[in-house]
């Protein structure tokens, strides 16, 4: 009796809007959509928001960056102008869930000075910048590190760049696609790689896409200790 459970060629079917898979990570992405659909990350309301939640995510679990959210948003602090007016010393307090509160709050001010000076405070004028120019501009402020500068570059700026994080690292060295001491450019070239498409808007689509994905594998199975079991990533292991 044929199994009820999908093939890999079916699974691979699912993404039929994305190129042909011509690497094991492609069709991965393809096996992640048929077990768990869109996924439709970043949660929040506008970019502004997806930008505060970069921040405030550093080294804390999602749950303690909502209840930072939740006070910012009670407080009517969601907006550049709010983060713009607040003291440091006051967003400390708001944020405080988040933990690392002194050198949150100092980043999240200097990134909005910035944003004043460079782009009139506008982030639909700073989303219009290359990438090239903006990436470099955003790894030089304090706090924002190659994760951060590329989750704000993806999710809340719509640059086509694929987010490289810790899930996405156990991946794909466990799968033996790249070394266990690869470079976050190396794993951010195979992850580019994976989500190229025609389009600038069609791949930073893919880029939110797969990188959801993985995230949600990550929790549910690739956590410190991998729980295989189950995981629709498991027919790919070597």
């Amino acid at each position: 009796m044929r199994s009820s459970l999908p093939t890999i060629t079916e699974k691979m079917a699912v993404a039929s809007n994305f190129p042909e898979p011509d690497q094991p990570l492609r069709a991965m992405y393809s096996a992640l959509l048929a077990a768990y659909g869109t996924r439709q990350w970043w949660p929040a309301d506008t970019p502004f928001e997806v930008i505060l939640g970069a921040f405030l995510t550093q080294a804390t679990a999602w749950r303690s960056v909502e209840r930072s959210i939740a006070n910012l948003r009670a407080a009517g602090l969601l907006t550049v102008e709010g983060i713009r007016t607040i003291t440091e010393e006051a967003l400390r307090k708001v944020i405080r869930p988040s933990g690392f509160v002194m050198r949150k709050a100092a980043s999240i001010k200097t990134f909005v000075r910035f944003l004043d000076e460079h782009y009139c405070g506008s982030l639909e004028q700073m989303a219009k910048q290359t990438t090239a120019v903006l990436r470099p501009q955003l790894l030089a402020l304090p706090g924002v590190g190659p994760e951060t500068a590329d989750a704000i570059l993806l999710y809340a700026l719509g640059h086509p760049v694929f987010v490289v994080d810790e899930y996405f690292r156990r991946v794909v060295t466990r799968h033996e696609l790249l070394s266990a001491n690869a470079r976050y450019a190396d794993m951010q070239s195979l992850g580019d790689r994976a989500i190229a498409s025609t389009t600038r808007e069609e791949t930073a689509r893919h880029g939110n896409e797969l990188h959801a994905l993985i995230v949600e594998v990550g929790k549910q199975h690739c956590g410190t200790v991998p729980r295989c079991e189950g995981c629709p990533l498991q027919p790919f292991l070597p």
